[in-house]
């Protein structure tokens, strides 16, 4: 910390902030790939099916960010204060809930798949192989999310190259892998639309056992030894700090995920190209709403560093650089996303009418994530310090209370383009109440260590 003091706090930034982007760019590229494999070489009803699996898998997922969160806040503040025993405390209490919560999704997902996507309306013609490869997809949960957790508790320790290098190895493997199972190549069986989750187990299991033997051979305190595999139980004393700060996170993330069930009904209703180009659309902002949550993170971790160390007066110049940061990057990704809009939607749709429609949904909505970004990069800082209820509750009260009930309305007056108006809306009220408890309260309270 201290050495990271004396360089210039955008410096920093970048160093920890690069390969968290280009992990966020990998780990999309590898859902891109698969998307862009589906819909090529099986058509658009099979790109159909997967898409309407996003939000479940994100609705597990979304929990295990918000304990990340929780966790990697710790993590930093016991880094910033140079306790390392501390570090592997936290960080195998965290894993041990992660094993538990990726145990439930895989029954609970394989169980009750198909009765979920009849509710999620999922057009009748792709049912069948939606709940094919939603099976299959819940089956590996438990691995995946582990991985996603164990990349996110990295950070925690200003480690973002580890996580990084372990996607590298996932998404090479997935690239070779989901093909061959879809064609049949080098002997494998033809897996049809369940190629892709099988590649899928397959590859993070590569990149786990890739990151377990990196962190061995750096010596790294987060290096999966004996003393970090003994501290995988439920320390409640700890635990109970994880979830103060995990617990309203990880409610903040599934409330955004049960948001897009419901975007995702509304977008059902409108027949199985629309689902498509809703899948196709996703891909696209997800390069770069993840860049901008990646900023957020980085604010978050080097403001609990921060205070670990007892750095106070960095809070603010961290706040600011990462709005600066954030104007710059998510500003020139949404610049490229527009000029690249139809090329890159070609990518995953082939018909020209379902490609237009899509395109058209990406135009309206794609410059509001640049205010994402800057209500993000607010809601991190607070959370550095352990604030996150106030947080949480305005996120949450702008979905349930602005973005669906404006999705419906404009839905009924404008059609499938309404939904997706609803968005930006959403987003603007979110930064407008953020930065008012930023100024009005959080900037007034006294700021100490959680652990």
């Amino acid at each position: 910390m201290q050495k990271n003091a004396q360089r210039p706090l955008w410096q920093i930034y970048l160093v920890f902030l690069a390969p968290m982007v280009l992990s966020n760019f990998l780990q999309s590229l590898s859902g891109t790939l698969n998307s862009i494999y589906i819909g090529q070489m099986l058509g658009t009803q099979a790109l159909a099916s997967v898409s309407g699996m996003f939000p479940i898998v994100f609705f597990f997922i979304a929990l295990i960010i918000g304990l990340g969160a929780g966790a990697s806040v710790l993590i930093g503040q016991a880094w910033g204060a140079r306790e390392p025993d501390l570090v592997k405390a936290v960080a195998g209490t965290t894993l041990a809930l992660g094993v538990l919560i990726g145990l439930v999704a895989a029954v609970l997902g394989s169980v009750f798949a198909r009765p979920a996507l009849i509710g999620l309306g999922t057009p009748v013609d792709v049912l069948d192989e939606a709940v094919g490869y939603s099976q299959v997809m819940m089956l590996i949960m438990p691995l995946l999310l582990v991985f996603v957790l164990f990349t996110q508790l990295l950070r925690g320790i200003s480690d973002t190259l580890s996580p990084l290098l372990a996607l590298a190895v996932s998404t090479s493997s997935g690239l070779l892998l989901t093909p061959a199972l879809i064609r049949g190549w080098f002997g494998l069986p033809q897996m049809g639309i369940r190629s892709a989750a099988v590649a899928g187990l397959v590859s993070t299991a590569l990149a786990m056992l890739f990151l377990a033997l990196r962190l061995r051979h750096k010596a790294s305190v987060m290096a999966p030894d004996r003393t970090l595999l003994m501290a995988m139980r439920l320390d409640w004393s700890i635990l109970s700090k994880v979830l103060k700060i995990g617990l309203p996170t990880g409610l903040q993330m599934v409330v955004l995920s049960l948001s897009e069930l419901v975007i995702l009904s509304l977008v059902n209703h409108h027949g199985s190209q629309a689902t498509a180009a809703y899948g196709a659309v996703t891909q696209i902002v997800n390069y770069v709403q993840f860049p901008a949550l990646s900023i957020a993170i980085t604010a978050s971790i080097l403001g609990a560093q921060a205070i670990g160390a007892g750095r106070l007066e960095r809070m603010g110049p961290i706040l600011r650089t990462g709005l600066m940061i954030n104007a710059c990057l998510t500003g020139a990704l949404i610049v490229l996303g527009y000029g690249l809009s139809h090329w890159l939607l070609g990518l995953f749709i082939t018909e020209p009418l379902a490609r237009a429609q899509a395109e058209h949904l990406l135009h309206i909505m794609l410059w509001s994530i640049l205010v994402f970004g800057f209500q993000a990069v607010i809601g991190g800082i607070m959370r550095a310090s352990g604030t996150v209820l106030a947080p949480v509750f305005i996120s949450i009260f702008c979905i349930v209370g602005v973005e669906l009930p404006v999705a419906y309305l404009l839905d009924a007056r404008f059609g499938l383009e309404g939904v997706w108006m609803a968005f930006p809306v959403a987003y603007l009220c979110m930064l407008f109440l953020q930065t008012a408890y930023y100024r009005g309260v959080w900037r007034h309270k006294r700021i100490e260590r959680l652990i």
